[in-house]
């Protein structure tokens, strides 16, 4: 750990309208509000008097964090002439009555905010007042200019912005210079250095990183989790985002000593699903697929362990994949499975002769993945070009030398139908797994936000019968096998498990 006791804070000038800070400030929210209880006031105020004759004198609160009492504990630790010695920033425009959370921005509740800051803080001014949040039903330049009287009647200094967009902090400077605008920028969370980070540069605002440790995250690393106290914010933001989404998860694949195994024995299917439960930090799965089938077990003998962790609340629902159509029904016939999930798009077709008429006759719903081509259909033979080391899609058939010249032609017709259009390669080939049917649910990856956007749009890419047909046409003739044979993995092909008259407990 690095030592801190000889480190001397330096000050540096946020902003360009003069105003000198420490290099690193005190976030004051957590003494009293969102992380846990209230911790005990005479703790917080030798931590703040610790921290100013350490030189971290940039204070940082809010009228939400109590609500109001952060604001009265912070007037409390700045008796006695240690007002003299900070930077003092609070923050009006959240409010929160009957449970519910309000964003204000008109300007008689600016100013009555800031009026009941200075009462609590027990000021005659504040150093740095920011929006907390940005109203939306008020233009920018109205908050702003109101803020701006404030200063020109001696109650503030500095006006400062939190998580506002480039846009709004061009509007809002141009009304009164802004000095500094907050904004949740650390290790993991990047996403403000696109457009945020470069507008304030050009504007000479200063920048206020909040959450610089990850909410704590890289203070603790997960284990943090366990000691969320109740009411913590955190703890909610976890189980908030957990509720808005279904979560699906796969066991059956392991890798050791360089080999690749699929297991489907009971021991192996309950432990796998134990520590998927923990790794996500969840009490249950919505959607738990077998991976690949294991040919050494019956798939009643799978399905029925899977079957146990329903009853006992760890899953919800069971899904297959890549499993043929006979390997299906005697799965479908132990527990009804949800959902099976096969490689489908343009270029592969193969599930269309026996696995997709068996799902449909099952009730079964079907998980497309892979339905951009491995990407293919994004980016065209030019991804070969970016494959990095460790990148799978290097040895597979369709993107080797003498099968990828003849599929560039056919990515080539089907940019070409994309044009006439008026969508990308990418959204065509996606539309058309979509138009498969309601009971299809492609699945494509992306890791940037604009493919994400792209890929969205491709639902509203309308198909008719002869674009479809002629989209099938060229993609009949793809060129090369999905995997290359010593892949390691089975396919739907190769899924055939025992007859369960076969299988010896152990």
């Amino acid at each position: 750990m690095a030592a801190s006791e000889e480190v001397k804070v330096p000050r540096i000038k946020l902003g360009s309208q003069g105003f000198e800070v420490s290099a690193q400030g005190q976030g004051c929210m957590g003494m009293s509000a969102f992380y846990g209880p209230p911790k005990p006031e005479p703790d917080m105020i030798k931590l703040i008097h610790h921290a100013i004759c350490r030189g971290i004198t940039h204070l940082d609160t809010s009228d939400i964090y109590g609500p109001h009492t952060n604001e009265i504990l912070i007037g409390k630790a700045l008796k006695e002439g240690i007002r003299a010695k900070v930077e003092l920033a609070t923050k009006f425009a959240i409010s929160y009555q009957d449970e519910k959370f309000d964003v204000r921005g008109d300007p008689a509740y600016v100013r009555a905010c800031c009026e009941a800051s200075l009462k609590r803080l027990d000021v005659d001014c504040i150093d740095l007042y920011y929006q907390h949040r940005i109203d939306t039903r008020v233009p920018i330049e109205v908050t702003i200019g109101e803020l701006k009287k404030l200063v020109e009647e001696g109650k503030i200094k500095y006006i400062g912005l939190s998580e506002a967009s480039a846009s709004t902090i061009r509007r809002a400077h141009a009304v009164h210079p802004i000095t500094a605008v907050q904004l949740e920028w650390s290790l993991w969370t990047r996403d403000v250095e696109e457009e945020i980070i470069p507008t304030c540069r050009e504007l000479g605002i200063g920048i206020v990183a909040y959450s610089p440790l990850g909410r704590g995250f890289f203070s603790s690393g997960p284990k943090l989790i366990e000691n969320l106290a109740e009411g913590d914010y955190r703890k909610a933001l976890k189980e908030g985002i957990r509720a808005k989404v279904e979560l699906a998860t796969k066991f059956a694949i392991s890798y050791q000593d360089g080999k690749v195994d699929v297991r489907g024995d009971p021991a192996y299917v309950r432990a796998c699903c134990e520590a998927s439960l923990k790794r996500l930090d969840v009490d249950c799965i919505d959607l738990y697929y077998q991976h690949r089938i294991d040919t050494r077990v019956p798939i009643e003998v799978t399905i029925g362990e899977l079957k146990k962790l329903v009853e006992e609340g760890k899953i919800k629902y069971i899904g297959l994949s890549e499993s043929s159509a006979s390997t299906i029904r005697r799965a479908h016939a132990v527990h009804p499975i949800t959902a099976v999930q096969l490689e489908w798009s343009l270029w592969s077709r193969d599930v269309e002769e026996e696995i997709i008429p068996t799902c449909r006759e099952l009730g079964i719903g079907i998980v497309a993945y892979s339905p951009l081509g491995r990407g293919f259909f994004s980016s065209g033979p030019k991804l070969v070009e970016n494959f990095t080391e460790g990148d799978r899609r290097k040895g597979m058939p369709r993107f080797q030398a003498e099968n990828l010249e003849h599929n560039k032609n056919l990515y080539e017709q089907v940019n070409a139908i994309a044009s006439r259009k008026g969508c990308t390669p990418s959204q065509l080939a996606l539309a058309w797994v979509h138009h498969q049917g309601k009971d299809v649910c492609p699945i494509p990856g992306t890791t940037k936000i604009e493919n994400l956007d792209q890929n969205i749009g491709a639902l509203s890419v309308k198909l008719s019968a002869e674009e479809m047909a002629e989209l099938e046409s060229i993609a009949s003739a793809i060129k090369g096998e999905r995997y290359e044979s010593d892949a390691g993995l089975g396919t739907w092909k190769t899924s055939e498990t025992p007859p369960l008259s076969t299988w010896k407990r152990t």
